[in-house]
């Protein structure tokens, strides 16, 4: 295949064929291949309307020796049961969702970038409703749909601080609301402030807890990460998605000696973290340099460098998934 491995972006690309199973009758139909990418949906279904949708991220990799595997889709299944179950759609038994990742990888092997290259395969599986429907309801039928797409860098400077911006003015979710689930909304919410961030120089927003503003919540894309010297800190809030790389993370900092800790951060006591990170599928970790918030500016180590801690929790995980390091976690499915 012609194709630039090394120099891939954040973007979708076509591939071979996308995996789908449909909800009807109280029972999910068997996944089926289909090769035109284009769904064939009436006006009124329930997803256009009342927001029934939600999907989720993860990624396969090419290993050192050759397997093609994916990263922790068991956690991905339990996500999107959970995201479903929050606004009554039909979600996926995990072993549906895991078949049809396997399915997706499989048939579009040839795009699964090569080992070396520092690229993977993200995945995208989504569930949406599809009954036609006028009145605020939720489906009785379902859609879900895995499709993959090779990518590079989610940030193209790659593993390298940036400054975040402490947004205000905005709520990237409610207390009480979906903030823990992957729903269409709660992204559709971040999309104004993170283009207002980005036309000040900022690639990435940091949100404040829905209540009070006094707490940190979450990045707009990503779970927050501060490293102290025996502790890896995470918020623990109500509005935030549980983020499976956080979860991994969290695994991992113990083989450093760091205990994970979630519990509520204010904002004002950020300073007395020696690192800070923003963590998720499609980045893993982006170290973040500064924290900006009206006059107040928080900064985090090196302008240039990723502290020790951050690098060495990044390039651990990245092995597991590459195959450089021991799985002794059981994180990978192969292929």
């Amino acid at each position: 295949m012609d194709m630039d491995w090394t120099n891939l972006g954040f973007n979708y690309l076509p591939t071979k064929a996308f995996v789908q199973a449909d909800y009807a009758d109280g029972a999910w139909s068997a996944p089926t291949l289909n090769t035109e990418p284009y769904l064939s949906m009436h006006i009124s279904a329930n997803c256009f309307h009342y927001g029934q949708a939600c999907f989720e991220g993860l990624k396969a990799f090419r290993t050192k020796e050759g397997k093609a595997v994916i990263f922790r889709p068991d956690m991905g299944a339990k996500r999107m049961i959970l995201s479903g179950e929050r606004i009554c759609m039909q979600p996926p038994s995990e072993e549906l969702f895991i078949e049809a990742c396997k399915m997706a990888v499989k048939e579009n092997i040839d795009y699964l970038p090569p080992y070396g290259t520092g690229a993977s395969l993200y995945m995208r599986p989504f569930l949406i409703g599809t009954q036609p429907i006028i009145g605020v309801n939720p489906s009785d039928t379902y859609t879900f749909i895995v499709f993959v797409t090779p990518v590079g860098p989610y940030y193209k400077e790659g593993f390298s601080p940036v400054n975040a911006l402490v947004v205000e003015g905005f709520d990237r979710a409610a207390a009480q609301g979906t903030g823990r689930t992957k729903v269409a909304g709660n992204y559709a919410a971040s999309l104004k402030p993170g283009i207002q961030a980005k036309k000040k120089g900022f690639p990435i927003v940091l949100y404040t807890d829905p209540v009070e503003h006094k707490y940190i919540d979450e990045f707009g894309t990503s779970n927050f990460i501060g490293i102290t010297d025996d502790e890896y800190q995470t918020p623990d809030s109500p509005s935030i998605l549980q983020s499976i790389t956080n979860n991994s993370l969290q695994t991992l900092s113990k083989e450093y000696g760091l205990t994970p800790v979630k519990m509520p951060i204010p904002l004002d006591e950020v300073d007395r973290f020696k690192e800070v990170g923003a963590c998720g599928t499609a980045a893993v970790i982006t170290p973040i340099y500064s924290i900006t918030k009206g006059d107040k500016v928080w900064t985090f180590g090196d302008e240039h460098k990723a502290g020790k801690t951050l690098t060495k929790l990044y390039e651990h995980l990245q092995g597991i998934q590459y195959g450089e390091r021991d799985d002794s976690y059981n994180w990978l499915i192969e292929v």
